[in-house]
């Protein structure tokens, strides 16, 4: 007995979907472009960037900062692609991981009170990291950045120590700690 009535409300959600797929002439398309159509929209700009993500990186990075999608190109989009462009001869992560750590370094930043403008990051480790032969890692670099900071430098004061720093580095291994960090500028004063 409920066997036929469970048909019978089947083939009614089934009568009753064939009508409304020819009432309107956007729900009868092919499956394929109904695909398209379930695909996350342009203003979902993921927390971070994966290996395989298609998005620009220097896009991502410009809409992250303004918490919402960056146009193609604009100048701080320009701007951006230009600093990860410089970055890919500096560092030795990729643009996508160079744009994540600047992200979570400015996160970590702006929680702690000291919030900077990513483009300001970016510019200002590239600088730090020219001051050596040999390419760098940025989150290595972003750490030291981030652990000055919160020892109280400002700014201008935290990259002129990582600048002495990496200098002190120049092309071959200079000494480092148990940590495997160079040795604090600051220390032995």
């Amino acid at each position: 007995m409920r066997r036929p009535i469970a048909i019978g409300v089947l083939l009614a959600f089934a009568v009753s979907a064939c009508d409304k797929a020819e009432e309107s002439g956007e729900t009868a398309r092919a499956p394929e472009e109904q695909i398209i159509v379930a695909t996350k929209s342009d203003a979902d700009v993921p927390a971070w960037l994966s290996p395989t993500d298609p998005m620009d990186p220097a896009r991502w990075l410009a809409s992250r900062e303004l918490g919402r999608p960056a146009p193609e190109v604009g100048s701080q989009a320009e701007h951006l692609r230009h600093s990860l462009s410089r970055a890919k001869d500096t560092f030795i992560e990729d643009p996508r991981m160079v744009a994540n750590r600047t992200v979570q370094l400015g996160q970590m930043l702006a929680e702690a009170g000291k919030p900077e403008p990513y483009a300001d990051l970016l510019d200002g480790l590239e600088e730090v990291a020219a001051a050596t032969t040999r390419k760098q890692l940025f989150g290595e670099m972003c750490q030291h950045y981030y652990n000055t900071r919160q020892q109280g430098a400002d700014r201008a004061t935290a990259l002129t120590r990582l600048t002495e720093r990496y200098a002190s580095q120049g092309g071959g291994d200079g000494p480092r700690d148990a940590g495997g960090a160079p040795p604090d500028p600051g220390e032995g004063r």
